[in-house]
């Protein structure tokens, strides 16, 4: 049977981690609705480690650290015009490749989500909520295209061997919890007595403890600081997991606790409980989306604080600045939620069995 002739769809979302786990959720609910279209997705190399095997997707790498030669990359790998470019990032860097990327329509954010040029770059513009999660934003492009409404879910796949590794250093420390305490700016990290706190407070109600951290080398010094600072056993994995294997890590972890960053939203796609420790950027945007309950928020708190003539009418998605900011969330809150999670957690258990 031929294969009928779908449209040529072209997705721009080169980073971060978090977001390009949000924008999965689009791209897929785009193959289950219209599986007879092609979809071509650029994105940046480090997040192509993570997601760049899902099935039924061409996807282009652009190399930022090339310069020109990345844009340069990207075009030569395009044979003909997409039917329709879903431009899902307002950077200056991806409304170049935009302006660049040959396609019939282009679909962008509206005028109050956008910035750094992006309406120069599109000719259609998706409707959206004035104040959407980011994941929302991006479930608007799909409807833009004909997609109903539906509720996001993920299916990233995880080798054999990388749950092999996860089985392999965790399987004697079930049940575990991960602590990712570090966020891509440090200022979003979260105090190492703390989480030092934490993870003994996590070994009385009976889990391992896992810390996780990309190679950067700030981001390894803080797990090991909180395993010198931890009166517990802590299995200290920061640097040394590939993405794909963090993924089988969170995917396997009773719950996770994290600053905003990649892993917290990595763990969303695995549907593992995850408890966000927002200070300086709104977790009403940019939270754990399935997990927004569990989220501790001290960024309205400061919002108000720093910002109080203008806290209602400020740029959704407007970021604080302060090094102090994180000191807002105590221990004793994300202890009372870290037992909210794991009463779930016993509940579940008892009634499954």
């Amino acid at each position: 049977m031929v294969k009928p002739k779908g449209r040529r769809i072209g997705l721009i979302r080169l980073s971060a981690i978090g977001d390009v786990c949000h924008a999965v959720a689009t791209v897929q609910a785009i193959q289950r609705h219209a599986p007879e279209d092609e979809i071509t997705w650029i994105i940046g190399r480090t997040e192509a480690a993570l997601i760049g095997d899902l099935p039924g997707i061409n996807f282009i790498i652009f190399d930022k650290k090339l310069g020109l030669a990345g844009f340069r990359n990207v075009l030569k790998a395009i044979p003909e015009p997409f039917d329709v470019l879903l431009h899902m990032q307002v950077s200056f860097r991806a409304n170049l490749l935009a302006a660049a990327v040959p396609a019939k329509a282009k679909w962008g954010f509206p005028k109050h989500l956008s910035k750094e040029l992006h309406g120069l770059v599109v000719n259609r513009r998706a409707t959206m909520p004035d104040r959407p999660h980011v994941l929302e934003g991006f479930q608007h492009f799909a409807y833009a295209l004909g997609v109903p409404p539906f509720e996001p879910t993920w299916a990233i796949p995880i080798a054999q061997e990388d749950h092999l590794w996860v089985r392999e250093r965790l399987t004697e420390h079930q049940p575990y919890a991960v602590i990712a305490p570090s966020a891509s700016n440090p200022e979003r990290n979260w105090l190492v007595d703390r989480y030092a706190a934490l993870a003994e407070h996590l070994q009385t109600r009976g889990y391992g403890v896992v810390l996780t951290a990309s190679p950067a080398e700030a981001e390894v010094v803080l797990a090991q600081k909180i395993v010198a600072s931890a009166n517990c056993d802590v299995i200290n994995l920061a640097g040394q997991t590939s993405l794909k294997q963090l993924l089988a890590v969170v995917a396997k972890a009773g719950l996770v606790i994290a600053p905003d960053s990649g892993t917290a939203h990595m763990a969303v796609t695995q549907n593992t409980p995850t408890i966000g420790l927002y200070a300086h950027s709104n977790p009403q945007r940019t939270g754990p989306y399935k997990y927004q309950n569990l989220t501790i928020d001290a960024y309205h708190k400061n919002l108000e604080r720093l910002k109080p003539e203008s806290s209602k009418t400020l740029k959704w998605g407007t970021r604080l600045k302060g090094a102090q900011l994180m000191e807002d969330i105590s221990l004793s809150q994300v202890i009372n939620k870290v037992d909210e999670v794991l009463r779930t957690l016993q509940l579940n258990d008892d009634s499954a069995t």
